[in-house]
């Protein structure tokens, strides 16, 4: 039974229209690299392999050599070895399911780093702080996904290991004054690495793996797990997507934007996604991985002027910092939007001036940026008359007859606080900080 697909250089299995076996993502990254965009090399485990684990709470036999025969491919194109002393190969596991889930599922980035291929990293990338700052980050995320979500471990309100592993890092911080992550050495990195690991132990009686091969298919275990989290499957509810789709998962060759301040990561949509404008819309940060970006740690900055906001006003944009790589990027999005005929949203990351595509999909849009965009490509003879009319839904319309507030009279309200819009709309009752408490009211 085969498995899996590999995408990569004059490699690629699979194609778009393989999305029910490859999950959205994986066949996005399959048609990307047959485009001949950049793309990590990296290989998709199929939906079939998922509803197996469902089944059988376990992952085949066949399943377990293609991933040993896939990873050995990946080494021979990025010229490293999984696990290596010397020169690691570190890859992610990123979920994928036919139907866009936005944060609903698990990744866990960095795999391979051990106790002996962590010196490797800093060795050959002359930066300690980078290496340690890697593992710090799979150390927190296998944590948290593998050990104890993919166990089913509960907790209460939201305040699981990443909470200790967190609280900690930040007292770290205070007691060597320190009020930023990227102003960490390599030795004070090092030093909070190891005491993740015993807080990890004191809490599941169980140590962090030092083999590459355990964290990588306990993480695949996990994702696959994922796929019947609570939720994704209240996600599932609200949005009408079956539950015995299953999730595709995604290996992929790990590139890195936390290398220095050549390097960089991003999120971006070719158009706006809250007004449908045709504009390049999007955020990135310097010395950051992908997680940096969503997580609220960090406020990002615009990729261009137009993607700037009350909270970005003096920030540097991507264009003015890398002009080459914003160039190429506008390429990408173009060709991107072209090929799919829809707008798109898109991640990216920067290793030492290298451009490299993530992700593509379909992107998540409002009422009033759906009608817009459909209208808009229609004009452009992107899509026809019929197509455009197929995307306009009852709820894009009774969007549009929402009330809505007064954007002048809004502009001569007093300001009462600031912060980054999780989405668009209004809402009225109690301030809670967690899911939990919210579900009690």
């Amino acid at each position: 039974m085969k498995y899996t697909y590999f995408f990569g250089a004059n490699q690629t299995e699979g194609n778009g229209r393989q999305s029910d076996l490859l999950g959205g993502k994986g066949a996005n990254l399959a048609e990307m690299s047959n485009l001949d965009i950049p793309v990590p090399p990296g290989f998709t485990i199929t939906t079939e392999a998922c509803n197996y684990f469902m089944m059988h709470n376990k992952l085949s036999v066949d399943l377990v050599s293609q991933i040993n025969s896939n990873i050995k491919c990946i080494e021979t194109l990025m010229r490293k070895k999984f696990g290596s002393k010397e020169n690691p190969l570190l890859v992610s596991v990123r979920s994928g399911s036919k139907i866009s889930m936005p944060g609903m599922m698990e990744t866990v980035l960095n795999i391979g780093l051990t106790e002996s291929s962590v010196g490797g990293l800093a060795k050959i990338s002359g930066n300690d702080q980078f290496a340690y700052d890697s593992y710090r980050r799979l150390i927190m995320m296998y944590a948290d996904v593998v050990m104890e979500k993919g166990n089913n471990v509960k907790v209460e309100n939201n305040l699981g290991i990443r909470s200790d592993l967190e609280a900690f890092m930040n007292l770290y911080k205070e007691d060597i004054n320190c009020n930023s992550d990227e102003l960490l050495s390599g030795h004070d990195l090092q030093n909070i690495c190891q005491e993740f690991k015993k807080i990890i132990y004191k809490k599941f009686n169980a140590h962090f793996p030092d083999d590459p091969y355990i964290q990588l298919n306990s993480a695949i275990e996990a994702v696959f797990k994922s796929w019947n989290g609570d939720r994704a499957i209240n996600y599932r509810n609200i949005e009408n997507i079956p539950h015995d789709m299953g999730t595709a998962v995604n290996i992929q060759s790990m590139v890195f934007g936390n290398l220095g301040t050549n390097s960089a990561t991003g999120v971006a949509f070719t158009r706006n996604p809250s007004t449908g404008e045709n504009i390049f819309y999007g955020e990135w940060l310097e010395n950051a991985q992908g997680e940096d970006v969503v997580a609220g740690i960090r406020t990002p900055n615009p990729i261009n002027e137009d993607s700037r906001s009350s909270n970005s006003n003096k920030s540097l944009t991507l264009e003015k910092k890398f002009p080459e790589i914003y160039s190429e990027l506008c390429t990408i999005k173009e060709k991107l939007e072209m090929h799919y005929k829809d707008m798109q949203d898109i991640e990216f990351t920067v290793q030492n001036k290298k451009l490299w595509m993530l992700q593509t999909r379909k992107g998540k849009r409002n009422g009033v940026s759906s009608i817009k965009i459909a209208i808009d490509m229609n004009k452009e003879k992107m899509i026809n008359e019929k197509e455009l009319l197929n995307r306009i839904s009852p709820n894009h319309l009774n969007e549009i007859m929402l009330p809505n507030i007064d954007p002048i009279e809004e502009k001569n309200e007093p300001v009462i606080t600031m912060g980054l819009p999780a989405g668009p709309g209004g809402a009225c009752g109690k301030i809670v900080f967690s899911a939990d408490t919210a579900q009690k009211y």
